[in-house]
């Protein structure tokens, strides 16, 4: 009988000790598994007297439930303490806002804003865009936009040169998109009025010049286009992309090979601390270069100039980006500092359009 009653408190004391259910499992099949030791007991009953059944079935019964009891109670307890402890772990501060999704979150770079806004601009103005590859020909690069070899205005654009090719020539990487603008001619039958949105490169880099940058430039051929034309054109866009009512335009005179005549256009500002404000003051800032399309790039394009005339314009779209929304350093828009574009960047589901506005 003591047997019993020590049997009992030792499976007791394990199944107080079990730490958690697996624990608890181990000590309920050693006890009441087929080969447990309270099994054990119960299968020396059928040997006994049937008055020594009588006593010990009883006890051997009672060791039986009080372990099976504990067992039960031991369980519920563990499970209680296994819920608790997930809640603990799982648990939610509803309070905290709702962390932003990866399209709210994720921001736009200031150029790829400022190219939707003036694709939008221009399109609505019925200009179609044109692109073309960065790695172009001397041919494409110069010599058709009325570049002469040696000339000197082939210097002022530092260009990139790849390696002579077996018969001398090279391979370059455009130093304008004005060659987009001669495939455009090659390819198309006037009217054309597109726009060359690209980069482009030249060897010069510090504050406002970087190696790689952005340029778009627009190119209209018809029979009737003058420079009338193209100041309105300009005007429009200067007043919808800055967004202001109001804004007054300075040509001078200039000279590039490829457009006669050939002027540099200022517009009217007023410098405020570290910033511009367009529309109103006593200074200019020059934006953009512009002029009729020379002749000889007619001719050297397969239009006959007798016929048709046109114009075109180039300006930086890095540069206008740092006028309109005071980003005071070129280099820092090719870092790929998060921190930046964080502070700098666009929300991407706010699409600027006329209608809704640019800047939102």
């Amino acid at each position: 009988m003591s047997a019993t009653f020590n049997l009992q408190d030792e499976l007791l004391r394990q199944i107080a000790a079990a730490t958690d259910e697996a624990a608890l499992e181990a000590v309920r099949v050693a006890a009441l598994g087929k080969k447990g030791s309270v099994s054990a007991l119960l299968a020396t009953l059928g040997k006994m007297s049937p008055d020594e059944r009588k006593t010990q079935g009883a006890a051997i019964n009672a060791v039986k439930d009080a372990v099976t009891a504990a067992l039960a109670a031991r369980k519920e307890t563990l499970k209680s303490a296994a819920l608790d402890a997930r809640l603990a772990r799982e648990t939610l501060d509803v309070t905290l806002p709702v962390r932003e999704t990866a399209a709210e979150a994720g921001r736009i770079h200031p150029l790829s804003q400022v190219t939707d806004e003036l694709t939008a601009i221009f399109a609505d103005m019925g200009f179609a865009i044109a692109e073309g590859p960065d790695i172009e020909t001397d041919d494409y690069n110069f010599t058709r936009l009325n570049f002469p070899e040696g000339h000197p205005a082939r210097e002022m654009h530092d260009t990139f040169f790849f390696n002579p090719k077996e018969d001398g020539s090279r391979l370059l990487l455009r130093t304008h998109t004005s060659p987009v603008q001669v495939r455009t001619m090659l390819e198309k039958t006037p009217p054309i009025r597109v726009i060359c949105p690209g980069r482009t490169y030249r060897c010069d880099s510090d504050q406002t010049h970087t190696p790689m940058f952005h340029q778009v430039e627009g190119l209209v051929i018809d029979k009737g286009s003058h420079l009338g034309h193209l100041k309105w054109i300009l005007a429009e866009f200067c007043k919808a992309f800055f967004e202001v009512d109001h804004v007054n335009m300075r040509f001078r005179p200039s000279f590039f090979p490829f457009t006669e005549p050939s002027l540099e256009v200022d517009i009217q500002c007023r410098r405020d601390k570290d910033e511009i404000r367009f529309g109103e003051g006593e200074d200019w800032l020059e934006i953009l270069g512009c002029g009729m399309v020379h002749p000889n790039v007619l001719r050297n394009c397969g239009i006959d100039p007798d016929i048709y005339q046109g114009f075109a314009w180039g300006m930086g779209i890095d540069r206008i980006a740092m006028l309109k929304y005071g980003l005071p350093d070129l280099r820092a828009f090719f870092d790929a500092d998060v921190r930046w574009l964080n502070h700098y960047g666009f929300r991407p589901l706010d699409f600027p359009t006329l209608a809704g506005g640019l800047s939102t």
